[in-house]
């Protein structure tokens, strides 16, 4: 779809989405048990909590036993708790409260389901997992090997460390997932469009990412995934440079990184764009990381390794003696979080899988002149990618 079309086309946004289906992660959870090497899981990060639950609130804990799931939060949300859950279908028993009631009904469920080896998200802090393991009466090991010398605690369980818990299962998504994904590329795309002719009116970076991300919210977002950048002339060498007062002038390269966010999920997109006459140099410059981003794209499909989307993107890049200024991962993957698994790069061991949703991004960065960087989100398919992000990739405007 291009721009043209994209402009006033709002019906798409006012349709309604489709429903999520929260009510079979948790048994999905508990057949990777075997795989984690154990028999419950205590669940604090919030985004997995409102994956598995459709809970939103900002303070919860999720015990997820073999045969009894247990979800906690204190008096602010105890209207919500219940309301969120019963519209998912979650069977979970719901305790609200203050952190020692709500530790000490995790621990209930955990001595009467009989759970020996309680696995933790290896995100928590150190100080809240010692009053988890007191309030457990449980051990901690420090990695998920049981054969350790360590006598269980008083409960006769462990607390074990897991890795990918419930990320893993987030890094595949369902049908509810990918349409909001796609909608908030869409907003996206039509934010872009409604103010790109801005760039050409000596307006600073700041003012250009504030309308836009005015125009994502216009556009039914719930907010931009992301602080906005907009990096302009010397600025677009840092791949991550915060938008300043400076402004836009005659000459420079533009690049604008920023996303919206849609029920909870994000979407994420580059475009760089040069405003009036570009050096050869430069011209160069865009074509190689545009040919770079096209065949990474191409690369995408499910079976692939990350780390080999990766490799074909400075592959070409190194044709042109710019892969040492290209100086970050490929791309991650996009959901709940804007950085999730997997993740694009020359050290991961991530292999795609269809229902992925990652970004490729591939840049080069000049100091002192100027940088490039084109991205797009897609969505891995068996034999290839759909490409979210519609927005045209033109470099001169």
């Amino acid at each position: 779809m291009t721009e043209r079309l994209l402009v006033g086309n709002m019906s798409y946004f006012n349709a309604q989405l489709p429903p999520m289906d929260f009510a079979r992660r948790i048994p999905l959870l508990r057949e990777r048990f075997s795989v984690l090497g154990i028999d419950a899981l205590l669940v604090t990060s919030l985004e997995n909590i409102s994956y598995l639950t459709g809970f939103t609130g900002s303070a919860a804990y999720l015990l997820v036993a073999k045969d009894k799931a247990l979800v906690t939060t204190d008096g602010r949300y105890g209207e919500q708790i219940g309301i969120q859950t019963s519209a998912g279908g979650v069977e979970t028993e719901i305790c609200v409260g203050n952190i020692t009631e709500q530790l000490k009904a995790l621990s209930g469920l955990a001595v009467s389901a009989g759970c020996k080896r309680i696995g933790f998200e290896e995100s928590v802090s150190w100080a809240l997992l010692k009053r988890i393991a007191q309030m457990f009466s449980c051990d901690i090991h420090e990695s998920d090997d049981s054969s350790g010398s360590d006598a269980p605690g008083d409960s006769g369980s462990y607390l074990v460390p897991v890795n990918q818990g419930v990320e893993k299962l987030r890094s595949v998504k369902d049908e509810g997932e990918i349409a909001r994904i796609r909608r908030a590329c869409q907003i996206a795309d039509l934010a872009l469009a409604d103010v790109k002719s801005l760039l050409k009116t000596g307006i600073s970076e700041e003012d250009f990412a504030t309308e836009l991300d005015y125009k994502m919210k216009k556009f039914s977002a719930v907010r931009p995934s992301f602080d906005t950048i907009v990096a302009s002339g010397e600025h677009s060498a840092m791949p991550h440079a915060s938008p300043t007062d400076r402004i836009i002038q005659e000459g420079d390269l533009v690049v604008i990184d920023f996303g919206a966010e849609v029920d909870g999920y994000h979407s994420d997109m580059t475009r760089t764009y040069a405003v009036g006459h570009l050096s050869r140099e430069m011209t160069e410059v865009y074509e190689a990381v545009a040919a770079s981003q096209e065949a990474g794209v191409k690369a995408v499909r499910a079976g692939v390794s990350c780390a080999d989307v990766d490799l074909v993107c400075r592959s070409v890049l190194e044709e042109k003696d710019l892969s040492k200024v290209f100086s970050h991962g490929t791309g991650h993957g996009v959901g709940l979080l804007i950085h999730e698994a997997p993740y694009l790069g020359p050290a991961s061991t991530d292999i795609l899988t269809a229902g992925s949703v990652v970004t490729v991004e591939p840049g080069a960065y000049l100091a002192g002149k100027g940088g490039v960087r084109i991205e797009d989100t897609v969505v891995v398919m068996q034999d290839t990618c759909e490409v979210l992000t519609q927005t045209i990739k033109e470099c001169i405007y």
